[in-house]
């Protein structure tokens, strides 16, 4: 059964340097009408780490690869090799009134489908580490699902995420292969997403977006929204003030 009666598909074929990226996902958040999803990739080795991440934890790593710190929860992703994805969902949408945990797993089902349909014993992990949903600080109307946050390393819970998966996580063979994290606010939902460490179908981006919707539709990023996205990027996403808040 289908997630969206409809659904536009942005697969961004550009490389992108982090903080686009992230802002490209905030800006379609900004201005979505109906549900979209967008692959997209990184110009550079890259890192990303979620809102109430301590920059320290990932400092060692600046000099190596291009940095940011996502608007989502979470922990440390490392991005080159995987495939990322973000799935937005506005609020005028039927499917927004779900949990976040609903929605989550709905989206890695979908995924999980996917990949069993190519032959892969892909399944939902059914234990989870510790943690909730937690409000977004200076964001009314936000809400943060980063079911693996705490005071502790960031480090170290991802090695105990990895370990320990978060519920609805996709396993294939015992191992994580893809988590998310997401963002609500009064406009919509956002949930940024990585499928690592799984070797995937050429046509795996039409697949994915056949068991999100029967009715989708391949879509180009228009110039508003790059130009949005590019101001976004530079008054949050580049600076050392949004990279370093914490």
């Amino acid at each position: 059964m289908s997630i969206f009666a409809e659904l536009d598909v942005y697969q961004d074929a550009a490389p992108r340097m982090a903080a686009m990226n992230m802002a490209l996902d905030e800006a379609l958040l900004e201005r979505a009408t109906r549900a979209s999803i967008r692959v997209y990739q990184w110009d550079h080795l890259a890192l990303s780490f979620g809102y109430f991440g301590k920059y320290i934890d990932v400092a060692e790593y600046a000099v190596q690869r291009d940095s940011v710190r996502r608007w989502t929860g979470g922990g440390i992703v490392f991005h080159g090799d995987d495939l990322t994805y973000s799935v937005i969902i506005p609020a005028s949408a039927e499917f927004f009134s779900e949990s976040a945990r609903s929605i989550y797993a709905a989206i890695h089902a979908a995924l999980r489908d996917v990949l069993v349909a190519s032959g892969k014993r892909a399944e939902l992990a059914s234990t989870n580490c510790r943690g909730s949903a937690v409000a977004g600080v200076g964001d009314p109307g936000a809400e943060l699902t980063d079911p693996c946050y705490n005071e502790r390393s960031l480090v170290k819970i991802l090695d105990e995420c990895f370990a320990q998966p978060v519920v609805a996580d996709v396993m294939l063979n015992g191992r994580k292969v893809a988590g998310a994290a997401q963002r609500r606010t009064r406009r919509g939902l956002l949930q940024q997403g990585s499928i690592q460490q799984v070797e995937l179908a050429q046509d795996f981006v039409p697949r994915f977006a056949d068991e999100l919707s029967t009715n989708w539709t391949a879509k180009e990023l228009n110039k508003p929204t790059i130009d949005r996205a590019t101001e976004i990027a530079k008054g949050k996403y580049q600076t050392a003030a949004w990279l370093r808040r914490r």
